[in-house]
């Protein structure tokens, strides 16, 4: 796989554990857990100090931009690309040559950037093949609506870039209309079910991707599938807790839906890490650390180096061979792509096949698809969600 440095390495991405070796024996299903051991804890928040400290260091083997190869032939959906890494992902895959839609809550936000950089490209090559689409991640109507408009059109889908998100730190709890906790509905309730949705045309796509813009937040995460909109009290809410639990659950559902997609369908799931990055995300943030995101700029990336994982996970011509890799070897997580363009592992928690099949149930529930809705999409067959106004 390219070290998405424009370079070569000498051989494709292995998993934690050398695929060379023999096959570990599946991980055995763990006892019901009520949080994160202090050792896991102390272990997660090493994990995610240690990518704000050395990140830049990690990654220093990375050209910015990113060079991309050759993708004329494909079609993107990147959500949130208005600001931040997803509007540097939706120019870069553009000018790259690809088909960019732009599925975003302020649709003439989106126009006025497709229209400056229209202008700015402008004799550079041909006009940059990007449009728009209204898509709000806080209605689940609107995302039933969404992939509804886009599956009519019966063409394909190569790549969709689950990127929006939310980080509404000091923030007290909100909730959606549709009634979750608004990290949980963002960041992984609306995703999956659009991910889903969207599967035929992903299917018209093949081979596809997959890609969640993730977080090394979800290290230090915990999620109960009986309490995914933290209102049980057993845990006392904050908006850091709100948002590394959406993140652990997105990691878990993808790793399920890895599974659960045959090889034959030739659609890829990975999660990324974009690192620590400078985004419109810092506003949420209290004062003081906003105060830190500008006092320590060498350690932080902008949004353009931000994006580079995701870019690299959408377009690496490698990434397939590697995803279907640790399918056949029975690994209990889906790919995870780092900072710096190279496989990493999930957090020990992620690794818990047992939540992860109780996340993917709870999460198939709340976001009102039937049980053996991917089964059925793969053959063809129509679903009924319980959302999109119809």
């Amino acid at each position: 796989m390219d070290d998405g440095g424009g370079g070569s390495s000498s051989s494709s991405p292995k998993s934690p554990k050398s695929p060379d070796s023999a096959p570990e024996p599946k991980p055995k299903e763990r006892k019901q857990k009520s949080g994160l051991g202090w050792l896991e804890w102390a272990r997660g928040w090493m994990s995610v100090i240690g990518e704000m400290l050395f990140q830049r260091i990690m990654a220093s083997h990375l050209e910015n931009p990113l060079p991309l190869p050759p993708v004329n032939h494909l079609t993107c959906i990147v959500t949130g690309s208005t600001s931040g890494i997803g509007l540097q992902i939706a120019r870069q895959l553009a000018e790259a040559g690809a088909h960019v839609v732009m599925a975003v809550r302020n649709p003439k936000a989106a126009q006025d950037l497709i229209q400056k950089w229209q202008n700015e490209w402008s004799g550079m090559g041909l006009p940059l093949n990007i449009e728009v689409m209204e898509l709000d991640l806080l209605s689940l109507d609107s995302v039933v609506r969404f992939a509804d408009a886009w599956n009519s059109r019966l063409g394909p889908l190569h790549v969709l870039i689950n990127n929006a998100g939310i980080f509404s730190i000091g923030e007290p709890q909100k909730f959606s209309k549709d009634g979750y906790e608004q990290h949980m509905q963002v960041n992984h309730l609306a995703p999956a079910l659009l991910s889903v949705l969207l599967l035929p045309s992903l299917l018209r796509g093949s081979p596809s991707r997959i890609v969640n813009v993730n977080s090394v937040m979800h290290y230090i995460g915990f999620v109960d599938p009986e309490d995914m909109n933290l209102v049980s009290g057993r845990r006392k809410y904050t908006s850091l807790l709100g948002y590394c639990c959406s993140k652990l659950a997105q990691v878990m559902f993808s790793s399920v839906l890895h599974k659960r997609l045959p090889a034959e369908s030739g659609i890829s799931v990975l999660c990324v890490s974009p690192g620590v990055v400078q985004t419109n995300v810092a506003r949420d943030l209290p004062r003081i650390v906003q105060a830190g995101y500008h006092v320590i700029p060498y350690f932080i990336f902008n949004p353009q180096e931000g994006s580079r994982s995701s870019l690299f996970a959408a377009t690496d011509p490698q990434v397939p061979e590697y995803c279907e890799l640790l399918k056949a070897d029975e690994w209990p997580v889906c790919a995870f792509i780092s900072q710096d363009c190279r496989p990493t592992n999930p957090s020990e928690e992620a690794h818990n096949v047992e939540t992860a099949y109780r996340v993917w149930e709870k999460t198939l529930e709340m976001i009102g698809l039937p049980s053996d809705c991917v089964e059925r999409l793969i053959e063809g067959e129509e679903i009924t969600c319980r959302y999109g106004g119809q």
